[in-house]
C-alpha cells in the first residue's frame, strides 16, 4: 500500500495544477450537462447505431481531445503536433463509441426475457474481443517496443489491490441501501424486471462472468491505452484526459457512482503509469463491479 501511496504523492507534487484544475472543472460541467439535459438517456433511447456512434464519438472526443488541447496550450511545444498522437486523439473516441453504440440482434430463444438474456451474455465477450483486436492493430503498428498495452505480469504484488478492495467494502455497502444504486444493481435485474421468468443459479454465475470480461475491455482501453500508448507524447499528462474520457462512459449510471469514476480514473491510471501494468487495476475494478452485484442481489431481496 505504500508504494501506491507514494506514486499518489509523486503525481500529484509533480503534475501540473492548472490542468488538473481545469479539466476537474470540464468534467464536472460535462457531468452536471448530462444529467440536466438527460444527455446519456436520450441517446440510449433512439434505437440508433449511427446517431449513438456519432454522439458518443463527439462526447468521447471533448472529454479526450479538450484536456489534451488544455494541456497543450501551456506545452505549445510538445509532441502533440505528431501525426500519429493526433491519430490517436481521434482514433479512440470512435473505438469506444462503438463499442457503447454496438449491438447484438440474435434471436437465440422464443421466450423474450431468455432471449434478451443470451444476447446479454455474448454481448460483452464478443466486445472485449473486437476490443482487443482493433487494440491489438494499434499496438503491432505504433508501439511493439513494449508489452501489449500493459499485460506484462512480471513483478507484480498483489497485495496492496486486496487492500483496496478491503477499503471499498463500506463505502459499497452504504451504496447498496440506496434506491438509485438499487434501481441498477444487480445488472440481471434489468433483464427480468418485464417478466416472472425466473433464472437458475447458473444462469445468474454465466451472466456475472460474462459481465465481467467487459471490465477486461474497459481496463485494457482505458489504462492499458490511453496510458501506456500516450505516454511516449504525453508523459503523466495523458493521466487527466484519461480520466475525463473515463467519467463520460458512466453518463448513465448513478450520479455519484460517475462522479467517483472520475477519481477512480485518475488513481488507477496513476497506479498503471508507475507499474506499466493493467493487473492490478483490472483486480480492484473487477473485484468491486462483482462486490457491487452482490450488494444488489442483497439489497433487493
Amino acid at each position: 500500500m505504500k508504494s501506491i501511496t507514494s506514486y499518489i504523492r509523486s503525481y500529484f507534487r509533480e503534475t501540473d495544477k492548472r490542468v488538473l484544475s481545469i479539466v476537474s472543472v470540464l468534467t464536472a460541467v460535462l457531468i452536471g450537462l448530462n444529467y440536466y439535459f438527460q444527455i446519456d438517456e436520450n441517446i440510449s433511447n433512439r434505437h440508433s447505431f449511427g446517431f449513438s456512434f456519432l454522439s458518443r464519438y463527439f462526447i468521447f472526443l471533448i472529454a479526450l481531445g479538450l484536456p489534451y488541447f488544455i494541456i497543450y496550450t501551456g506545452k505549445p511545444k510538445s509532441n502533440f503536433r505528431q501525426p500519429v498522437f493526433l491519430f490517436l486523439v481521434f482514433f479512440a473516441p470512435a473505438i469506444f463509441a462503438l463499442k457503447t453504440s454496438f449491438s447484438i440482434p440474435f434471436n437465440i430463444a422464443d421466450n423474450y426475457t431468455m432471449n434478451n438474456y443470451w444476447n446479454h451474455v455474448f454481448y460483452w465477450p464478443v466486445l472485449l474481443l473486437i476490443i482487443v483486436t482493433i487494440l491489438f492493430a494499434c499496438w503491432r503498428s505504433f508501439d511493439k517496443e513494449q508489452p501489449f498495452y500493459g499485460t506484462r505480469t512480471k513483478d507484480m504484488v498483489w497485495r496492496p489491490y486486496w487492500m483496496m478492495l478491503i477499503i471499498m467494502l463500506p463505502l459499497i455497502a452504504a451504496a447498496s441501501t440506496q434506491p438509485d444504486f438499487l434501481a441498477v444493481y444487480p445488472k440481471l435485474k434489468s433483464i427480468t424486471s418485464l417478466s416472472n421468468t425466473e433464472l437458475s443459479w447458473w444462469h445468474k454465475l454465466l451472466f456475472e462472468l460474462s459481465y465481467g470480461s467487459d471490465f477486461i475491455s474497459i481496463e485494457l482501453f482505458f489504462r492499458g491505452f490511453l496510458i501506456l500508448a500516450f505516454v511516449k507524447w504525453a508523459g503523466k499528462d495523458a493521466i487527466v484526459p484519461m480520466a475525463c474520457f473515463y467519467c463520460t462512459i458512466h453518463f448513465g449510471k448513478p450520479l455519484g457512482e460517475c462522479i467517483s469514476s472520475y477519481f477512480g480514473g485518475l488513481l488507477l491510471g496513476i497506479v498503471v503509469y508507475n507499474t506499466r501494468s493493467i493487473w492490478g487495476g483490472l483486480m480492484v475494478h473487477l473485484g468491486i463491479a462483482w462486490l457491487m452485484e452482490l450488494g444488489g442481489y442483497i439489497g433487493n431481496s
